[in-house]
């Protein structure tokens, strides 16, 4: 069974302290994998703890399905929690650890051994099923803690940052396994990171915070391509997002030294995002473009990451090139740099997208 979930209007305050959730109001769908991404402390785990009912709420509503479940206890909610550790029984085997819970709210043993060994061949865990902990790699802990979660058969699957203990290779393998996990169960899934990979290949939709509030809810490549302001655009993308101040004039956008580019559209435009990948080198003496010279590159295997140093610019601007390309680029060389104006992002003065 699978449940959607909302939140509306949520608060969540300490004391007297300014609220670390504001105004929340979210809307999940049956079976979709929402992440809910952002930076250290911008609320974002305090919501899934306010949603599995580990931390009160301090203004407005919970629903889970049909149901209202903002006072409801923990355990009555329907909802299992995978934690940023395993938080596994070091005496008890993996059979043990998966059906503790099961256990606990006094299930038959034979029910309780039907549903860890759906979850361990769900898992592939069958063979590691007489180990404990000890004997078991990060990654393989981290199936048995899912595993843990799934034989509740829960309304909605809840993952605080699962995969921030693992290597980068592991990562890697379990954002696969959680992916193909997910469409084997079609369950409801509400998924924390801070990690922009782990949001961008996971999630149906993904919700962007910022100090308590939310600032933008989509498909992950939709806002990446189409953010609402500059915090949006500045915190997805690696390398990240080239900001340009400047002007607006004659369908051109001026930069105070290093040269103009080609704009879309019209308006008070304040300054502008350009992506690395959406920067192309052209020749020196092309009529328009950004002029500075080559301050670092990273060589990358298949891609060249260019750091070009720009007159009046605070930063240096990142460009992604072709391995090729890269490989011919000489420090301090002179280039010059262009962009489709389509691919241009355009902020007013208060960082809203035009």
């Amino acid at each position: 069974m699978t449940a959607g979930l909302e939140f509306r209007g949520v608060v969540k305050r300490y004391g007297a302290n300014d609220a670390v959730v504001k105004g929340l109001d979210l809307k999940v769908e049956p079976g979709e994998f929402m992440v809910l991404v952002g930076a250290s402390g911008c609320g974002k785990s305090t919501t899934l703890r306010m949603l599995a009912g580990l931390e009160e709420l301090s203004e407005g509503q919970i629903f889970i399905g049909q149901r209202e479940v903002s006072r409801v206890a923990p355990a009555e909610r329907g909802v299992a929690m995978v934690f940023q550790s395993y938080a596994l029984y070091p005496h008890m085997t993996v059979a043990e650890n998966m059906g503790f819970g099961l256990r606990m709210m006094g299930l038959p043993k034979a029910e309780v051994a039907a549903r860890v060994g759906r979850a361990a061949q769900s898992l592939q865990l069958e063979a590691l099923l007489a180990r404990r902990p000890r004997e078991l790699s990060g990654g393989q802990r981290q199936r048995v803690a899912i595993g843990r979660a799934i034989v509740r058969e829960p309304e909605v699957f809840l993952f605080d940052e699962p995969l921030s203990n693992l290597d980068a290779a592991l990562r890697h393998q379990m954002r696969l396994e959680l992916a193909q996990l997910h469409k084997r169960l079609g369950a409801t899934i509400v998924y924390v990171t801070h990690d922009q990979v782990e949001a961008m290949t996971l999630g149906d939709r993904m919700a962007v915070f910022n100090a308590g509030r939310i600032e933008q809810v989509g498909a992950p490549m939709d806002v990446y391509a189409r953010p609402v302001n500059r915090f949006v655009a500045g915190f997805l993308g690696s390398p990240r997002i080239n900001f340009l101040e400047g002007h607006a004039a004659d369908g051109m956008f001026h930069t105070a030294q290093a040269g103009s580019l080609m704009l879309a559209q019209a308006g008070p435009v304040h300054s502008v995002g350009l992506r690395p990948e959406h920067l192309r080198l052209v020749a020196p003496e092309a009529g328009w473009g950004l002029r500075g010279e080559l301050a670092l590159i990273e060589h990358l295997g298949d891609t060249s990451i260019a750091y070009l140093r720009l007159a009046g610019a605070t930063e240096p601007l990142a460009v992604k090139l072709e391995a090729a390309q890269g490989q011919v680029l000489r420090p301090t060389e002179a280039l010059c740099l262009q962009a489709e104006p389509r691919h241009l992002l355009a902020f007013d003065a208060q960082g809203r997208t035009l």
